[in-house]
């Protein structure tokens, strides 16, 4: 309290006045202030859309168009009496009525009944009546002769958001508009203006994050706005993921990474950190959900950018995780995580739900599922495409990091296109892999080098700086640091080895751009050019016995005599 006035809460301080002020929604103000303005007024409205898209604004706006003494091209001038007198209440022509609480045939009935007054003050008498859709069946058929053939002097506006409840003969005898919910980008525009008139410091990401919460819904962002208001004047990323209740978009990438990387462990220890912060659990897996279909987006759109909201930073470390990812993939978590939501609530808590979800996410063995089934296949085969050798051990099937072979001598062509290796580096780095084929003949067989593999890996020592390199990528990419987070890093000579679990610092090896990224970081950092690749530890070779000569010799340690024909 201040003063003597309430605190007036912000989606009803800055209620539209005007048709232009409605945002979102052109398709439907243009058409109703072009109808006033004409004067080809219909006698029964009905409004249809999602909570908080501006269907009652709209019906309020256009009660004081149609009776305002100074319309100004199909907007109500706000300034007159009858303007004035509707927005305070003080005129009574303009009713209306909350039909969840006045649902009966006798409500209706007195509708009915004041219908056929003609207006004291005003040209017509507004029958605003909100949430129409909980009208009793009696009710409606009631309402059904007056809304075909009401008097001249009256206007009835229906609003609903569930229009598939309203009678087919009700909706029939009305002139229907269709609320859109509203962009996220109109939400932002809107909530910086507002900002802007209360003297809050608003900044655009903030206002973008708001508006995504929203979900098309400007009542809800200004709901979420006042929040987040209450607890500090200077609204940013923090304040509004702290007022909506949102974890860190970074825990979303984390738990993707998990599932990439198959790591029950972490994914369960990030679950517990953010149920001893009070996190909801089913807010997060909705999340969570909204992170993959992102994902999927940018697997499947053109132009994935205008669609996905986020930040530039965050839709390049999306953009990584979607390049490593099938779509079958994408399908198959999204669907786990969706049968979890609907869980939730109901038996088990909320934690265990999504723990169970997470747990079949990173151990996909345990799911049978034809989807289950359907993306490891897919896998599977983005595998063998990528040159990736597939054994029977399950240990080399979940990683995608190449095993060096035998001999310890390999043959490199240095041509100008070099044969496909199997490693997760770059084909022009070194130490490789071996080949996964017989390599193309080419012309220039001069050209030739080799590389010990053994001694080069023999020889790998531990890269002390590795940490003050990752720490470096951080402002150069996000989606980068991330990918080489908790690696560690191995130099022999001129080679830069390096050791992770995660599949998808060596995807981003593998790409050309993003490869001479991380070199020049490694440079800048160390002032050494290095050639990139996977780290192996070396193997102790056991000596190969012929069983024959085993036996022989134990024959003859026995007393038997061995004589050869």
């Amino acid at each position: 309290m201040r003063g003597d006035f309430l605190y007036q809460v912000l989606y009803r301080k800055w209620r539209p006045q005007t048709f232009d002020d409605v945002s979102g929604q052109e398709h439907i103000t243009t058409t109703l202030k072009n109808e006033v303005a004409a004067n080809r007024i219909n006698h029964a409205y009905l409004f249809t859309g999602s909570r908080g898209t501006g269907k009652t604004t709209c019906a309020k706006i256009l009660s004081k168009a149609v009776n305002c003494l100074n319309p100004r091209s199909g907007n109500p001038c706000c300034e007159c009496e009858i303007c004035k007198g509707i927005d305070d209440g003080s005129i009574l022509d303009v009713i209306e009525m909350d039909a969840a609480s006045n649902r009966s045939i006798d409500d209706i009935r007195s509708i009915i009944d004041e219908a056929q007054y003609k207006p004291s003050r005003c040209k017509y008498r507004v029958f605003i009546i909100d949430e129409v859709h909980m009208l009793t069946p009696e009710a409606f058929n009631a309402l059904l002769k007056t809304l075909e053939e009401p008097p001249e002097h009256v206007i009835f506006i229906l609003a609903t958001t569930e229009i598939h409840k309203i009678l087919p003969t009700i909706v029939s005898r009305c002139q229907r508009f269709d609320f859109h919910r509203i962009k996220p980008s109109d939400i932002k525009d809107r909530l910086m203006y507002v900002a802007q008139q209360e003297n809050v410091k608003l900044s655009e990401s903030a206002a973008m994050m708001i508006a995504t919460v929203a979900d098309g819904a400007m009542r809800d962002a200004l709901s979420l706005m006042d929040r987040c208001i209450a607890i500090s004047t200077d609204v940013d990323d923090n304040v509004a993921r702290t007022a909506a209740g949102l974890v860190q978009q970074s825990y979303l990438y984390d738990f993707a990474a998990c599932i990439i990387n198959k790591n029950t462990s972490k994914a369960l220890e990030i679950i517990d950190n953010l149920y001893s912060e009070s996190k909801d659990m089913a807010r997060l897996c909705n999340e969570l959900i909204s992170h993959f279909r992102s994902l999927m987006m940018i697997k499947s759109v053109k132009k994935p950018r205008e669609i996905i909201v986020m930040s530039d930073d965050e839709f390049e470390e999306a953009q990584t995780q979607a390049d490593y990812l099938s779509i079958a993939d994408i399908i198959y978590y999204m669907d786990v995580l969706s049968k979890a939501y609907l869980r939730m609530g109901h038996g088990t808590g909320d934690r265990v739900e999504l723990e169970t979800a997470l747990v079949k996410l990173t151990a996909p063995e345990l799911e049978a599922t034809t989807e289950a089934l359907t993306a490891r296949i897919a896998a599977l085969e983005k595998a063998v495409k990528q040159g990736i050798k597939i054994s029977a051990e399950p240990a080399l099937q979940t990683t995608a990091v190449a095993q060096a072979d035998e001999k310890p001598v390999t043959t490199v062509n240095t041509d100008e296109n070099p044969p496909q290796v199997q490693s997760e580096a770059s084909p022009e780095e070194l130490p490789k892999a071996p080949v996964t084929k017989p390599a193309p003949q080419v012309k220039h067989t001069q050209q030739k080098s080799t590389v010990n593999l053994e001694e080069i890996y023999q020889n790998a020592k531990p890269f002390p700086r590795w940490v003050e390199v990752v720490e470096n990528m951080k402002p150069v990419s996000r989606a980068i640091a991330a990918a080489f987070s908790g690696s560690t890093a191995y130099v022999s000579g001129n080679y830069l080895l390096i050791d992770t679990s995660n599949n998808m610092a060596f995807e981003l090896l593998k790409n050309g751009s993003r490869r001479e990224e991380i070199r020049k970081i490694i440079q800048e950092t160390t002032g050494h050019t290095y050639s990139l690749g996977p780290y192996k530890k070396p193997e102790k070779k056991q000596e190969k016995t012929d069983p024959i000569q085993t036996l022989k010799q134990e024959l003859e340690e026995s007393g038997i005599e061995i004589t050869e024909e």
